[in-house]
């Protein structure tokens, strides 16, 4: 396992580290995901991402029965605030100091520790001042409750700043957590510049594209049965706008570079994902122990300039670059 410095921190990451979105207290009983956990583990993984949100709550306490009992200080962990959480009631959401105060307690509780390594901005508030959400960022720190602050799917300007703002408060804003995968470079444009510039890192998510990358949707078949597609729970909504005949053909494409690789399809796209200087780590899932040990191989590969350009050559057109989206994922009101 490589690791690598998150921004201009002196916190190192594993290269490749775990994420529990969608998976845990969803598709993953909490048997298995503990058996996933233990592979991350045995793979040199010490990074682990989760949020409150995610399973409402459930993904972190699940999360955290899987750690206990490990060195606490051999393991970075990260966990989210904004979206709704609980009984979803008017502060049950957002960048409020109310509601992340109680977030953060909330969190710490259910995964069984005193702190995260990083506490992030699940999206950006546009209803609550940003002064109001970096001071509270700044009291979470200070009382010790999270190392380092990050970002997630904030656009550069917003980025730029909530940096000012943490550098104005003596707080480490260290990170974005964006989607970014070889289909998907919306933050190439003006987001991983502005990054490189202030020292900030990404973690990735979706690196392979909820699972289309890996090649197992094919044109003109079903999904696999247990396939994220087939997840009415909350998995296919995500993964629909990616499984259209030209997408899918494309995909397809990158199965001869993959094999002249030595890899699978999952390790050439999250190797990909790595071979960018600004990306620390990249978010691997997983619902099976094996895909798991075979996602954190890739942080080994090495990817040449000839193989980058053929991989462009194959998705052509279908690259999204447009970094206008960015920040489109934050909710306009809450």
């Amino acid at each position: 396992m490589e690791y690598r410095y998150l921004g201009n921190s002196g916190l190192k990451v594993s290269a490749i580290s775990y994420g529990n979105w969608i998976t845990h207290g969803s598709q993953v009983e909490a048997e298995q995901a503990t058996t996933c956990v233990r592979a991350a583990l045995d793979a040199g993984i010490t990074t682990f991402d989760t949020a409150d949100t995610y399973a409402n709550t459930a993904a972190e306490k699940i999360l955290g029965d899987a750690l206990a009992g490990e060195r606490r200080e051999s393991l970075e962990i990260f966990t989210k605030v904004y979206f709704p959480t609980g009984p979803k009631g008017p502060n049950d959401t957002g960048l409020s100091r109310k509601h992340i105060h109680e977030s953060i307690n909330g969190s710490l509780r259910r995964l069984g520790t005193d702190y995260v390594d990083l506490y992030q901005a699940h999206r950006y508030d546009h209803a609550t001042p940003l002064e109001e959400t970096m001071e509270a960022f700044a009291d979470v720190v200070r009382q010790g409750k999270a190392l380092y602050i990050g970002v997630s799917e904030w656009t550069a300007e917003q980025i730029r700043a909530g940096h000012a703002l943490a550098r104005e408060l003596h707080i480490p804003f260290v990170s974005n957590q964006p989607q970014y995968n070889m289909l998907w470079r919306i933050i190439e444009a003006d987001v991983i510049p502005t990054c490189r510039e202030l020292g900030l890192s990404q973690v990735v998510y979706s690196p392979i594209a909820q699972g289309v990358l890996t090649g197992k949707y094919k044109v003109g078949e079903p999904p696999p049965a247990g396939s994220r597609a087939t997840d009415q729970a909350g998995g296919a909504q995500f993964i629909k706008r990616l499984l259209d005949d030209d997408t899918l053909t494309r995909v397809a494409g990158l199965a001869p570079i993959a094999d002249r690789a030595g890899l699978t399809m999952a390790q050439l796209a999250l190797a990909w994902v790595l071979s960018s200087d600004n990306v620390a780590s990249a978010i691997g899932g997983g619902s099976r122990p094996e895909q798991v040990t075979a996602n954190a191989a890739a942080a080994d590969v090495k990817l040449d300039k000839a193989l980058l350009v053929a991989i462009d050559e194959v998705l052509g057109d279908r690259i999204e670059r447009d970094g206008t989206i960015v920040g489109k994922a934050s909710p306009k009101e809450r």
